[in-house]
């Protein structure tokens, strides 16, 4: 069987509104549930922190260290992924849209890779969108991006390419030409994203067509999208990911029980097309990263 890469985006930094209460918040649940994930089959786990008082996404670097030192401590092969998609988020003022109204948390380059640069993961998010999400805007610069992407290079990490439309794709491609972003590259194609690009088979196709030759590529769907998408990113050669900070259901009306059971039914559905889910060394094979020491 073809082996793939698949991953598990461990809790996400949306609000948590209680629509799921098994959703981990806490350093050690979030820890504790990325380890059950690797132990059901994710070569990877990516991850964001969340505040345990307010259950909201969280930039502050105790946490991401917590996190990352009980994964490390256990006894588990895993690659970590950190996420650093938090403070690119702008909420126009309602009376001065020149101004950053609640919500907005746009912050610096250093600030954005603080985490990742301390606590060096094997992978870190690099996301290229700029797009509304609901009522709130996501701004990424190529500046920003490419000054984000030096520190993370220079720390030793690998960027996992964050693509959400073809727009974004192509600054990708115009940051490779200026040096700004190395190759080989891994992209993650998000699908169904609200204002982004819509999942499904023909959009997979056409993005992963658009790709430079020789990338090694994921994709994955949102909400009833994520489990579809695993087939068909298996189908079409790609990588993929499922977990709570995409999607909280098992199946229709199934709320999912965790992270792991989300893992366990990818897992059976790559199998089922006639692939089989990489090891964490494998992935790091595929991937291009040094074998773990």
């Amino acid at each position: 069987m073809a082996k793939r890469i698949l991953s598990c985006a461990v809790t996400g930094g949306a609000p948590v509104t209680g629509r799921n209460p098994n959703v981990p918040v806490t350093p050690r649940e979030i820890a504790d549930s990325a380890i059950e994930a690797a132990g059901a089959g994710a070569a990877i786990v990516h991850l964001h922190a969340r505040d345990p008082d307010t259950r909201a996404g969280s930039m502050r670097l105790d946490l991401f260290q917590e996190i990352v030192g009980r994964i490390r401590d256990a006894s588990i092969d895993v690659i970590i992924n950190l996420s650093t998609g938090d403070g690119a988020m702008f909420a126009p003022d309602q009376d001065n849209p020149m101004l950053a109204g609640p919500g907005s948390n746009m912050c610096t380059a250093l600030e954005r890779v603080r985490h990742v640069v301390d606590l060096k993961p094997e992978i870190c998010s690099l996301d290229f969108n700029t797009m509304w999400f609901r009522t709130r805007a996501f701004v990424n610069s190529p500046e920003m991006i490419s000054e984000m992407a030096a520190m993370i290079y220079e720390a030793g990490v690998t960027p996992e390419l964050e693509i959400f439309d073809t727009g974004d794709l192509h600054l990708a491609k115009h940051l490779m030409s200026t040096g700004a972003i190395r190759t080989p590259a891994f992209f993650q194609i998000v699908l169904g994203a609200s204002y982004g690009a819509s999942a499904s088979t023909e959009t997979m196709l056409y993005m992963r067509n658009l790709l430079p030759p020789g990338m090694e590529w994921a994709a994955f769907g949102i909400g009833r999208d994520e489990f579809p998408m695993v087939a068909q990113a298996m189908i079409l050669g790609g990588h993929s990911r499922v977990g709570f900070e995409d999607n909280l259901w098992l199946a229709a009306g199934e709320l999912a029980p965790s992270n792991a059971a989300l893992v366990e039914k990818a897992v059976r559905i790559m199998r089922d097309v006639g692939c089989e889910p990489a090891t964490p060394a494998e992935a790091r094979q595929i991937l291009g990263l040094p074998a773990k020491r």
